[in-house]
């Protein structure tokens, strides 16, 4: 079996994390200072000066777009989103209330189509625009964010698929407002669950990490929570239970910054062989309908390699015949689900119909080899 992933958590990690969990006094389980030192690491790693720590990437997306409404920010609440996403990226602004629009993609890197985009943004004038970053692809990053400042849009960039992705040797990560990351098992470095928000304004991030956990002021600089205390005449006594904004109860532990602070550390090496094995697929993989190519201002950490084919059923059925692990081209086109229709109705998206009715991804990861990728293209190659 050629699996899609391959765990990021070593035997060295994990006892690791037996020798840390085996003290005489039982280490802080829960969110903690540990939690502190993973996010200030994350943040300097990604080169924004901020990052929170919370449960999931698709929390860090909830988390965020929850906060924004409670922001002088956002002039409407209109928001645009990929239509080839993930689940959460499209479910979280409906649940928010946000009159939500859907971008088809385009089809060298798979993120937005930016005449679709622009037509969006000059139509609608929406206050936010969620950036997906696909598989690792790097999207035309200077034109989007032209078009975002041309338009007046708040730009989020979901990277949970591009962890390590760089565009003129920035990250993706910290263009926007804010970044939405996931430390999912299977993703490029894992904390099991998990995921991060980074951000370079300091008020955000000190409203996140209030909504992230109830809505007190526990995790806040002391001069803010002084701050907060004094115009609001809270006491220290009552502040401990004293709520500033409406919150929710997304963190995660130290436990798993624990594991995180050593996954860090990974990210260039993983993401490395992912570029390398991205470049031989390009080089082997010859019955590809997407135009895949790397701009000299990309870094393309892979998280796995989208084909598109009009014989995909049948090059589905040999690769897994063959024991090649397989997927849907992340989930096709997010117009076609029934939670987008039965609310929205038809929209249709051109692009993103052909990546539903055509693509799928193959593997690729730290632990694959040339052997691998050299059968894997065989199989497409040869149907």
């Amino acid at each position: 079996m050629i699996k899609l992933v391959s765990d990021t958590i070593d035997k060295a990690d994990i006892k690791h994390l037996v020798d840390w969990l085996s003290q005489d006094e039982i280490p802080r389980l829960t969110k903690g200072e540990l939690t502190i030192e993973l996010e200030e690491k994350w943040a300097r790693k990604i080169g924004t000066k901020y990052s929170v720590f919370v449960n999931s990437g698709s929390s860090s997306i909830l988390l965020t777009l929850a906060a924004l409404l409670q922001t002088d920010k956002i002039k409407n609440n209109k928001i645009v989103v990929p239509g080839l996403s993930w689940a959460t990226d499209v479910s979280s602004p409906m649940l928010l209330g946000y009159e939500t629009f859907l971008c088809d993609c385009n089809l060298t890197d798979l993120s937005c189509d930016i005449d679709h985009l622009e037509t969006l943004f000059r139509e609608e004038s929406p206050s936010v625009f969620i950036l997906v970053s696909p598989l690792g692809l790097v999207p035309q990053m200077d034109k989007i964010v032209e078009l975002c400042h041309t338009y007046d849009v708040i730009l989020l960039e979901d990277v949970c698929e591009s962890m390590g992705s760089k565009f003129n040797g920035k990250y993706l990560g910290s263009f926007g407002l804010a970044s939405f990351f996931s430390m999912y098992f299977g993703h490029h470095l894992s904390t099991i669950e998990g995921g991060f928000i980074n951000t370079d304004d300091e008020d955000f991030y000190h409203l996140l990490l209030m909504m992230r956990s109830h809505g007190w002021d526990r995790d806040l600089p002391k001069s803010k929570q002084q701050e907060l205390r004094t115009t609001y005449q809270s006491s220290e006594f009552d502040s401990l239970y004293n709520f500033y904004v409406p919150g929710l109860n997304l963190r995660s532990t130290d436990l798993q910054a624990f594991i995180g602070l050593r996954a860090i550390d990974k990210l260039d090496s993983y993401s490395n062989i992912r570029n390398i094995n991205f470049n031989k697929y390009i080089e082997l993989l010859t019955c590809n309908e997407l135009q895949l190519s790397v701009r000299e201002t990309d870094f393309i950490s892979s998280f796995a390699i989208p084909v598109v084919s009009k014989q995909r059923n049948a090059v589905v059925d040999a690769l897994i015949k063959e024991g090649v692990e397989v997927r849907p081209l992340i989930a096709g086109n997010m117009a076609t689900k029934p939670m987008w229709y039965l609310k929205y109705g038809k929209t249709l998206l051109k692009n993103c119909e052909i990546i539903n009715e055509r693509g799928f991804y193959i593997p690729n990861h730290q632990g694959i080899t040339v052997d691998d990728i050299t059968k894997i293209t065989n199989i497409i190659n040869s149907i």
